[in-house]
């Protein structure tokens, strides 16, 4: 008896002690990390369609070259057309001859124009005759005190990242289900979508928005795959753009070389992966992104005690990876 409860004991402690490890030494979470060895490869998404919007710079523009690479066929949106061309061609270079110019569709597409989101479906299903996935990845941040925003900005943020999405999921799960497809929904959303950010209460809100929208749908149709993807710090030119707490204002400031943060092409390969498993949640990020989701998400009591003990100054130093 005396050597069983030992044995639990040591199990116990051993078992808590390597996923404290592998939080630490992680760049994912343990399923998303475990799924890139041993789950689905992305070339099991070869000759499938997906639509990756946003896919002019940055993840968007990574995830559609770690797809390329394993022959899936795309189409690439964003407003920036000219960034657009650059991307695919870089997508037909990396495919190693699987792709061809008629492979990878770019639509011209503000997604903001949602009375146009109709028609902008049509014309890729025009070209491909079918979606398979649909990435929502286009959006904004956002660096704003919270007590200083003006209201118009929080409508403007939440008509792009929130309403715009929802919008255009509806239109792909419509197909989905007049098809009799199961079909897969993918959403970039934000480690700010699972714990609140500061400095960005708008797109907090926004990305903790998301999760709500399609974890009920999640429950209301089991028949469709959906996907919620949460980078955290990623290396892209995203602070330019991001919102502040002005209308019409934009951040522009450049992400750091010394910043602490993960590759945008570390990024879209895990992206791709979690795609290709169709995992529920994932979420990436550099030490000690992982860590603090870990016990935010899990130890909520815990996590109370562990920002008061960091604090508000050191909170912002890693959300802005410094």
């Amino acid at each position: 008896m005396a050597f069983f409860v030992y044995f639990v004991t040591i199990s116990f402690f051993a078992y808590h002690l390597i996923r404290l490890i592998l939080w630490a030494a992680l760049d994912s979470d343990i399923e998303l990390f475990v799924l890139s060895k041993l789950g689905k490869p992305i070339s099991s998404l070869r000759g499938k369609v997906v639509w990756i919007t946003g896919a002019s710079s940055g993840i968007g523009r990574d995830l559609a070259i770690a797809l390329a690479r394993n022959g899936v066929r795309l189409c690439i949106s964003a407003r920036n057309i000219s960034e657009l061309l650059k991307v695919k061609q870089a997508c037909i270079a990396q495919s190693n001859g699987s792709l061809g110019p008629n492979d990878v569709y770019v639509l011209e597409m503000d997604m903001l124009h949602v009375n146009h989101h109709n028609d902008y479906f049509n014309m890729v299903l025009d070209h491909f005759k079918t979606v398979d996935v649909l990435v929502n990845n286009a959006g904004r941040s956002q660096r704003a005190a919270w007590g200083a925003i003006n209201i118009k900005v929080d409508r403007e943020l939440f008509e792009l990242d929130v309403f715009a999405v929802v919008n255009l999921s509806r239109i792909a799960l419509d197909f989905f289900v007049r098809n009799s497809m199961k079909g897969h929904l993918v959403v970039t959303s934000s480690v700010a979508g699972l714990i609140g950010a500061p400095n960005s209460g708008t797109y907090t809100g926004a990305k903790h928005a998301l999760h709500g929208y399609f974890e009920s749908l999640r429950n209301e149709n089991p028949n469709v795959h959906i996907t919620m993807f949460c980078p955290g710090p990623t290396a892209t030119n995203f602070l330019q753009e991001c919102f502040t707490e002005t209308p019409g204002a934009k951040y522009n400031q450049r992400v750091q070389p010394t910043d602490r943060r993960m590759t945008s092409e570390r990024c879209g390969y895990l992206y791709a992966m979690a795609i290709a498993n169709k995992t529920h949640l994932s979420w990436v990020g550099t030490f000690p992104v992982n860590m603090i989701l870990y016990v935010a998400l899990y130890y909520p009591n815990l996590k109370r005690l562990l920002l008061k003990i960091v604090g508000g100054e050191r909170l912002q130093r890693i959300r802005d990876s410094r």
